[in-house]
């Protein structure tokens, strides 16, 4: 006997989101086991992504759509079973329970659930949907990522705007995409400014420790990643806080929605366990933008290359032990711990009347564009220095800006 469903409130919402989107971009092409993430290449690491759960939610709402409502609860019931935990699941089988015996007034209906809740719920279906029914663009990547230093295996970029995370691997220098997730950021929004503000940091960071399940609750999921927020360049904006980490999501749930955190970056269980297995503490940079910039190989060799040529001709004038040549690299609103332009300037002619030569050797060197200031770089690096009259070798960090059509270093220290 064939099942009786009114398609009304909640049918007539996700068709709406569906067609919303897909018409803004211009189609509905969609299959389960297709979907719009860039080439690889023949020798690139393979990974489904979005994931299989993400394929499933969409096949299913897709069906809805299509008035297709058996299937589509067919749809959400194996998804169910896989992911029992799964809220917004629950929610749309729930609605196409109720969808059965009478037309519902609106999405939610039959959970009992707050309009709040609903909101977000909504607000996930569609960061979901967006992400199927979006192409990325083919050949290109994120703008910020315009050098790996050898040893960083892979990047994590961020867009908080679409609730997405990206993970890119370093294929010899070339960054590719590997795999996308469903992220959820700050409450208040994005770039955090200071203690308790509910907002997500906007810049370039790096992965500093691993929390496991044993060391943190189950609120944080199975496992946390801290991040280096603040960043150096965040001190020098008077920005403050602390504890911004990647992390996951408590036992009881599988996501949350996607404005859910105090200033954290959010994924499910599964998805953080498979990105832990890629990030490398100290290493890992991990870029968080509200709009995510693309570029493509050419534009990014050529910045790279302007940017390498820049660091050489630093590195050059201060073998040179001429202070004039070394400074001239250095911006006027220079900053260094416990040190302004005029007290560096000072202090490095000093240093320079008492060496004879100088030799220096760089290694490990990478580029990050600043999220949001495309006139910022941050560029880290091995330092191996000798004089006669003294040897150190140290990891430097420096932040460079383009001031005047010139670039200047604005900050300088130990990464």
């Amino acid at each position: 006997m064939r099942r009786t469903f009114h398609l009304s409130g909640m049918a007539r919402i996700i068709l709406v989101v569906v067609i919303a989107l897909a018409s803004a971009l211009g189609f509905f092409a969609l299959t389960r086991d297709k979907h719009p993430g860039p080439r690889q290449k023949s020798e690139a690491p393979q990974r489904q992504s979005p994931s299989d759960l993400e394929s499933m939610l969409v096949k299913s709402l897709l069906e809805v759509r299509q008035n297709r409502l058996d299937l589509a609860m067919n749809d959400i019931e194996a998804l169910l079973k896989i992911y029992p935990n799964f809220k917004l699941a629950h929610l749309i089988r729930g609605d196409l329970l109720m969808a059965r015996a009478y037309p519902l007034s609106s999405i939610g209906s039959a959970a009992g659930a707050s309009q709040h809740q609903i909101s977000d719920l909504r607000e996930e279906a569609r960061a979901r949907l967006l992400r199927h029914l979006e192409q990325m663009p083919v050949n290109q990547v994120p703008k910020y990522l315009v050098q790996f230093q050898p040893e960083q295996h892979y990047a994590v970029v961020v867009d908080t705007g679409k609730s997405r995370l990206y993970l890119y691997q370093n294929d010899n220098g070339t960054p590719r995409y590997i795999a996308d997730y469903y992220v959820s950021s700050g409450k208040a929004g994005s770039e955090k400014i200071k203690e308790g503000d509910q907002k997500t940091p906007l810049g370039v960071y790096f992965v500093t420790s691993h929390l496991p399940k044993t060391q943190i609750s189950d609120f944080y999921g199975t496992s946390a990643f801290p991040i280096s927020y603040p960043n150096e360049w965040d001190r020098q904006q008077g920005k403050n806080g602390h504890g911004i980490w990647l992390h996951g999501v408590p036992s009881d749930t599988y996501s949350r929605p996607p404005r859910a955190s105090s200033g954290c970056v959010v994924l499910a269980n599964p998805d953080l366990d498979k990105l832990g297995k890629d990030l490398q503490i100290g290493l890992t940079p991990v870029v968080i933008s509200d709009h995510i910039e693309w570029a493509d190989a050419k534009e990014l060799a050529a910045q790279r290359d302007e940017l390498g040529k820049l660091v050489e001709n630093w590195r050059h004038d201060w073998e040179s032990i001429d202070s004039d040549k070394y400074l001239r690299h250095y911006s006027k609103n220079f900053k260094a711990p416990g040190q302004n332009y005029s007290s560096w300037d000072t202090q490095k002619r000093q240093v320079n009347m008492g060496k004879t030569w100088v030799k220096i050797k760089l290694s490990g060197v990478s580029i990050f564009s600043y999220p949001g200031n495309e006139n910022l770089m941050v560029i880290t690096f091995d330092q191996d220095y000798s004089s006669n009259n003294l040897k150190n070798q140290m990891k430097k960090r420096q932040y460079w800006k383009l001031e005047n059509n010139e670039w200047k270093i604005i900050y300088e220290g130990t990464a």
